[in-house]
């Protein structure tokens, strides 16, 4: 079993961190995997309102960030699960074509 996709980005709740993969075992069902820098877009400003605990995050969803390779980023190992997620001593991961970085400012 191989692959194309080329990220496993981690999922923790709602925030989301780049996980780029760096090979395959031959059976394709462990990856090692390294996270990537992942730094806010500085174009991009959140907006914040009145609300929830010290203030609401209107414009979270527009959120924009700059994600490169690290070459001292975190390496482990990931697993393929049977419900189609990678799991590593990080937590869980999911398959993508692109590196994906998120930060839940309502959380």
């Amino acid at each position: 079993m191989t692959t194309t996709k080329s990220y496993l980005n981690y999922q923790g709740y709602s925030d989301i961190k780049p996980f780029e993969v760096l090979s395959f075992t031959a059976s394709g069902k462990t990856a090692i995997i390294r996270q990537m820098k992942a730094e806010r877009d500085r174009t991009w400003l959140p907006e914040f309102v009145s609300g929830g605990f010290a203030g609401h995050c209107t414009n979270q969803n527009e959120q924009r960030w700059d994600i490169s390779s690290d070459e001292d980023g975190f390496v482990t190992k990931a697993r393929l699960c049977k419900g189609g997620h990678w799991k590593s001593s990080y937590g869980k991961h999911y398959m993508s074509d692109k590196p994906q970085s998120y930060y839940d400012y309502n959380f």
